[in-house]
């Protein structure tokens, strides 16, 4: 880590670390270079299994080089939008917003997609699992991405405790992690 407050990406790792274990079902929902999909395959080792998405050939064949040494992982060169159409059920789905650093900036995620993905991933998320959520303001799209994603999981039902980190008093625009989290409701007591 970094000397100070963690980096959203770094924490974003460790509140996932929480909460999986070896055997796991987990998703990358935007594989970028790989590095967040290769800490999935780490943490679920070979018993579990990562799913990574991405809409780009180049950040597939960028992340499976970073992660030529794990063989659980089920690459889809989809939207995450349709991450529900490849698996039902995870206990973490991690997202990094924005575009494939060292690529053109011009392919970005988009609102569309990146809420539709939020309602898929809560939808196939096991009680007690997360969901990260590293959004870019400060760039073309990104501001806008950023507001409708804060405004969308502000509106999620008591089921979810949601959470936002942000650094303050920044020169740029900060990124800023989102994480969400799906209750664990006890089963309720017999009256007889």
């Amino acid at each position: 880590m970094t000397s100070g407050f963690p980096r959203p990406t770094e924490l974003a790792q460790v509140w996932i670390r929480e909460v999986i274990q070896p055997g796991d079902t987990v998703v990358d929902a935007t594989t970028g270079n790989g590095y967040d999909t290769h800490f999935l395959a780490e943490c679920v080792t070979p018993t579990g299994k990562v799913h990574a998405f991405d809409i780009q050939q180049q950040a597939i064949d960028a992340a499976q080089r970073h992660c030529e040494n794990h063989h659980n992982i089920h690459w889809h060169l989809a939207s995450h939008a349709t991450l529900e159409t490849h698996l039902s059920l995870a206990r973490a789905v991690m997202f990094n917003l924005g575009y494939l650093p060292g690529a053109a900036h011009t392919c970005i995620t988009t609102v569309s997609d990146t809420l539709a993905a939020i309602d898929a991933a809560c939808c196939i998320l096991q009680d007690g699992g997360r969901i990260t959520i590293v959004c870019y303001p400060g760039h073309s799209g990104g501001d806008e991405e950023t507001s409708a994603v804060l405004n969308h999981v502000a509106g999620l039902s008591t089921a979810w405790q949601v959470v936002k980190y942000e650094k303050i008093g920044t020169l740029r625009p900060a990124p800023i992690l989102i994480g969400i989290s799906k209750r664990q409701f006890p089963l309720a007591k017999s009256t007889r």
